[in-house]
Formats: structure tokens, sequence, C-alpha cells
């Protein structure tokens, strides 16, 4: 499963709503320009989210978008499902194999797993800041 533009950038819309949630609409346009993406995009992207009843708009001068519900409430798999389709990195046929079709539904599955257990609260909160040392191998 390969998660597309669609995918990353409406998980750092939704992220970016959740740093600033209780404060008050955000402007696409801020988020545009903050993470140097095309606005445009951003509002084809925005459409599905509230549609989805994951954030709402709000208009006027200070309008833009906040979250529907609170961050630790959404996951990234509602997210993704909603911009991306059904989470399924490999298509399970039913002529396989036995051992084969156990492997992708265990793959599927710590997959779905993963995103849904993760929360915008847990993204936009993350400071993953000197955990790459634990990956170094100093000789």
């Amino acid at each position: 499963m390969k998660i597309s533009t669609k995918g990353r950038y409406g998980l750092t819309i939704m992220m970016a709503l959740a740093k600033k949630h209780g404060e008050g609409p955000t402007s696409l346009k801020s988020i545009a320009r903050e993470h140097d993406l095309s606005e445009h995009y951003l509002e084809q992207l925005i459409a599905p989210l509230r549609n989805a009843g994951l954030v709402k708009s709000i208009r006027g001068a200070y309008g833009g978008y906040i979250l529907a519900d609170e961050p630790k409430d959404i996951t990234a798999g509602d997210i993704i499902r909603i911009l991306e389709g059904p989470i399924s990195p490999v298509e399970v046929m039913d002529d396989e194999e036995p051992a084969k079709r156990d492997l992708w539904m265990k793959i599927r599955d710590a997959v779905k797993d993963v995103l849904d257990n993760t929360t915008l609260e847990d993204l936009a909160t993350y400071e993953g800041e000197g955990e790459q040392d634990s990956y170094m191998f100093y000789i």
C-alpha cells in the first residue's frame, strides 16, 4: 500500500488543525504557506474531510477550518480511508495458498492496527527528536 499525496497532505491539514485546536479557525492559505503546499490542492482535499464530518468550515473574514471532534477521537485511519479508500496493502486472492493468504491478511491487519491506533493528538504532539541516535551505529 502506498499512501499518495492525497493522504500525506490530508494528514498535514489535519495535524495543523489539531495543533491549533481550541484556538479558532485556521485558513488553508496559512497551512499551505507554512508547509509550502498548493492552496488549491488543499482545497480539493478538505472537501471530502468536511463531507465526512471530520472538519467544519467557518465562514467570514476570520474564517477557516476547525476539527469537528477532539484530536484524540480522530485517527490516522479515519483520514486515510476518506482520502485514499479502503486500507488494503495486498489484494487477498481466494485461490492463493493458505499460508500466503494468511500472511497478506496479517500485513493488512497490522497496517490497519497502526493507522487506527494513531490519533491526531499523537501526531500533533509527537516529539521524535533524539530517537534518530538509536539507529546510528558508531565505529
